[in-house]
């Protein structure tokens, strides 16, 4: 314990060692940009990667949807029919909508 106190004391009392000290201490805990931040980004970039390959995958699947629907009048009739209920002048629609408790 005394060699040890002989040791770090004259640590201590340089100016440039205090001074790091206090610095590694501030950016540790009390820095806005503290090392709990950063690590939190980091995850919250490496979320947003992820995000980004899902949407990439997403947006190629629906600009082949628009282009077929482009080309192909019986599939643009099919999707107005499902998805927009849309119907011909002389026909009704119904709507079945099941019960759940």
């Amino acid at each position: 314990m005394n060699n040890l106190v002989k040791i770090l004391l004259p640590l201590l009392k340089n100016k440039f060692v205090l001074s790091s000290l206090v610095f590694l201490i501030w950016m540790s805990f009390f820095d806005r940009n503290d090392f709990i931040t950063q690590f939190l980004q980091r995850t919250k970039l490496e979320q947003m990667r992820q995000d980004k390959g899902f949407f990439k995958i997403e947006i190629a699947k629906n600009r082949q949807e628009i282009q077929d629907l482009n080309q192909d009048p019986s599939k643009l009739e099919k999707f107005a029919r499902e998805k927009y209920l849309m119907k011909k002048d002389d026909e009704d629609i119904f709507v079945i909508v099941p019960v759940t408790k």
